[in-house]
């Protein structure tokens, strides 16, 4: 147990030490405001360089990530359909599809999916 803790110590000692080190060397000590400056083409920028960015793309971004992990989370069902009663894997899986579902019809009411409102 010892043991252990002193390797721990150390580990956390090292870690400590080698993130002193990097932040130490890695700033910049002199700011310019040419190359803080965006830069195009050797001329000052005509509009922002930043654009506004869609939050319903976001969101759309979103649902579509919950539906691919949601397909991840299903996919071992089909894998262990031998080793448990078919009716325990089709209550869990169809308890599962019907959450999101109705998180799917929640936000179709809200229509959050409409991309032009």
């Amino acid at each position: 147990m010892k043991l252990m803790f002193i390797s721990f110590i150390i580990a956390v000692l090292i870690s400590s030490l080698l993130i002193l080190l990097s932040t130490l060397f890695s700033k910049k000590t002199i700011l310019d405001r040419e190359k803080a400056s965006p830069f195009e083409c050797g001329f000052d920028p005509k509009n922002s360089s930043r654009i506004p960015f869609s939050i319903r793309f976001f969101l759309i971004a979103i649902v579509f990530l919950i539906f691919d992990i949601e397909i991840s989370i299903l996919l071992p069902l089909g894998l262990i359909s031998n080793s448990i009663p078919p009716i325990s894997w089709m209550i869990t899986g169809g308890l599962f599809l019907l959450m999101v579902t109705l998180g799917l019809y929640y936000e179709w009411k809200e229509s959050t999916l409409e991309w032009i409102t």
